[in-house]
């Protein structure tokens, strides 16, 4: 019996000894609400993914598809059948990895270093997360990319032909061009959106802002976000669609850099930034404010 009280402890963020201690959200909460904001955002905007990853396509955007069939791609990328339900559910368990481990290093760094270091615990959680998150999302996004940009006709040939010419590696292509995207990205905009909510109660004499305040907040430092971080993303995008012999499906991130700047400039190195931006600042306002609310039901239900 006292175990089943300990475990309920944990989960809810109650227990002293916990990493997720009484001012955090607790394991079940971090994860469940991280599931429903990711089903929220992927639903909601993966035209605008499409688009984006067709600009920053090696062929181009006319050539990767255009405007057609902008939903392809959000079948596949769960590896065992890829239906649309498939596909959410690795988006789902993707951002509650990220929550979970985002709340649960935050709340344990809080407890080593105090509020002194806020900033740094914010960035070093935000970076810890997305580690973890990646290893779910990356396989998600290589074979997503391929359908996206028309390499493969179904979901099962580009899944097929990934394993069949490069193995298990193959889904993990861009892993680390992922990880270097994702942690600069985080490192901006998790530190921004707490603290852009911790002026605004300040600023409105509250103690905490609402989930719809949480989620301008998260549309602002989102955008900021995306836009800095757009050439990184470049990157990732040109090496999980690199045919297998070439260079750029190496992984080096500053080789890829320097050829699309050598083809295309600045420009090349900054394709897609309006979608980018506008997708991110639109998925930061779902994303970071379904969380919120979320979490505040669950949390209300659990009290």
């Amino acid at each position: 019996m006292e175990a089943e009280v300990e475990w309920l402890e944990t989960i809810s963020g109650s227990a002293s000894g916990s990493p997720f201690g009484p001012a955090s959200p607790g394991m079940l909460t971090s994860f469940t609400a991280g599931a429903l904001a990711g089903l929220a955002v992927d639903i909601t905007l993966f035209p605008l993914d499409t688009v984006k990853t067709r600009l920053q396509s090696q062929g181009g955007f006319r050539a990767s598809g255009g405007f057609r069939g902008i939903y392809g791609g959000i079948g596949p990328a769960a590896l065992v059948g890829g239906t649309p339900i498939q596909f959410q559910m690795n988006c789902i368990f993707s951002a509650a990895m990220f929550f979970l481990t985002y709340e649960g290093t935050k709340s344990l760094l809080h407890g080593q270093l105090g509020h002194k270091w806020t900033p740094l615990t914010h960035m070093l959680s935000a970076a810890t997360g997305e580690v973890v998150a990646c290893i779910v999302r990356v396989p998600v996004e290589v074979i997503k990319q391929r359908r996206q940009a028309k390499q493969h006709s179904t979901m099962m040939d580009a899944v097929t032909k990934a394993y069949r010419h490069e193995g298990v590696r193959g889904f993990y292509r861009g892993y680390a061009s992922t990880v270097m995207r994702e942690i600069p990205f985080s490192i901006i905009q998790f530190p921004l959106w707490e603290w852009m909510k911790v002026s605004w109660a300040a600023f409105s004499h509250k103690s905490q802002v609402s989930s719809a305040q949480s989620s301008v907040c998260g549309a602002v430092a989102g955008g900021i976000a995306a836009a800095v971080t757009t050439p990184l993303d470049v990157v990732k995008t040109r090496i999980m669609l690199a045919e297998r012999e070439s260079v750029i499906a190496t992984g080096k991130i500053i080789p890829t850099l320097r050829t699309i700047y050598v083809e295309k400039g600045i420009r090349g190195l900054f394709s897609g930034i309006i979608p980018r931006t506008l997708w991110i600042s639109l998925g930061g306002a779902i994303f970071l404010g379904v969380y919120e609310k979320a979490k505040e039901l669950i949390q209300r239900k659990i009290s």
